[in-house]
């Protein structure tokens, strides 16, 4: 498995595959042909359908002078939905060609450039392995991540630090977000809100995680800072659930950064072993990988075992099995806001599920992750990021 800087990643939203990914695939055409004064993208598949709601075609012209920005949704002859080519021009002609896949949480594939792949820093690429190692040695899911790449410790301080300021800005803002969908900011209500007499302790945890989780999410739909984790569309799940905790619960910033390193080795098995591209696997794999990663975060910061660790994660990662991606207009905010602050709540769920039920269970985190990629195979592509399906189609403004 790859570092956990290749899964967390600092950005703007408000798609780590569609803005991100594309950014990066951009920026690699303009260093490798410096001689050219001009370019033409043309994306397929899901950079099709919804590049511009995404805001690809902004982000490709804010980066590559001159460039013409065509959408080509019939050619499906394509290795993977978020495949791209980019022709670099030389006084109208054609004088460079390359291919670039943004396949997921920012990371990029350029085709017949391998030496553009991060290291395999991690030897085990499998939870089974990685419990069976933790077990042995009497340590940690988080102590794994630091001893196989000591220096993430710090990184993981600044990725907390800019998961921290993205909830603060997010609760402090208002008005309409952009995309024409003239849907309002709800995070700064929501934490506002006055607690009517008699409010019971689950209800005042609830609409403060929802809070925090529509100001991230709120602010990657506004083209805002925000930490894939592990994407754009999903970063709203895990910093609203660690700024809860550390803000209620009194935990610590080293507590967070532990819990954030046992979250990242959950998602990288799934990006490992799966996917984390809605283009590819549907929401179950954005929101699903999210939603597990977050319970194991928390499970972490509570000290449970490996084995409860696991279970949450396993629990979470079940019941997301299936889960469409259909973006509204394309843009990342119907259903995309709302779901991350469902995925919060039902994380915190599969913690306390697993404190209990852990020792009954049946499905392992390897099998639930096999099982997503398969059911994400075997989604029709209308639910696929493509917004030709579900609420994408049926809702009208």
């Amino acid at each position: 498995m790859k570092s956990l800087t290749q899964l967390y990643r600092i950005g703007r939203g408000p798609s780590s595959s569609h803005t991100i990914g594309p950014q990066k695939i951009a920026e690699y055409a303009l260093k490798a042909y410096p001689e050219s004064d001009g370019f033409r993208a043309v994306l397929y598949g899901s950079l099709a359908l919804t590049g511009k709601g995404h805001g690809t075609d902004r982000v490709l012209k804010e980066t590559l002078p001159s460039c013409e920005v065509i959408c080509d949704p019939s050619n499906a002859d394509i290795p993977h939905p978020n495949t791209m080519d980019i022709i670099a021009l030389k006084d109208g002609k054609t004088i460079h060609k390359l291919r670039g896949i943004s396949v997921g949480g920012g990371e990029i594939r350029i085709e017949g450039a391998p030496f553009t792949q991060p290291a395999e820093v991690y030897p085990l690429n499998s939870f089974a392995k990685i419990k069976a190692y933790v077990i042995q040695k009497d340590i940690r899911l988080s102590e794994y991540a630091f001893e196989t790449e000591p220096q993430i410790y710090e990184y993981l301080r600044g990725i907390w630090q800019t998961m921290q300021s993205c909830v603060e800005s997010g609760l402090q803002k208002e008005g309409e977000l952009p995309g024409g969908l003239h849907l309002h900011r709800k995070a700064k209500y929501l934490y506002g809100q006055k607690s009517p007499k008699g409010e019971s302790t689950e209800t005042r945890q609830a609409r403060l995680l929802c809070a925090y989780a529509f100001a991230v999410a709120e602010e990657n739909a506004d083209n805002g800072v925000v930490v894939t984790a592990p994407t754009c569309g999903a970063a709203a799940v895990l910093p609203s659930a660690l700024y809860y905790l550390k803000e209620r619960e009194r935990f610590t910033d080293d507590d967070i950064i532990r819990a954030l390193a046992a979250a990242g080795i959950i998602g990288n098995v799934v990006k490992t072993n799966a996917s984390i591209s809605g283009a590819e696997c549907g929401c179950q794999a954005e929101i699903g990988t999210a939603c597990s990663m977050t319970a194991a975060a928390v499970s972490e910061l509570y000290n449970l075992d490996v084995s409860q660790i696991e279970c949450a994660a396993e629990i979470a990662m079940e019941h997301n099995l299936g889960l469409t991606c259909d973006p509204v207009a394309g843009l990342v905010q119907v259903p995309c806001i709302e779901r991350n602050a469902m995925a919060v709540m039902r994380a915190l769920d599969c913690f306390r599920l697993a404190y209990y039920l852990t020792d009954m269970r049946k499905i392992a985190f390897d099998t639930i992750v096999e099982t997503m990629y398969q059911t994400g195979c075997d989604l029709n592509s209308r639910y696929r990021e493509t917004a030709e399906g579900g609420i994408a189609t049926h809702y009208k403004k």
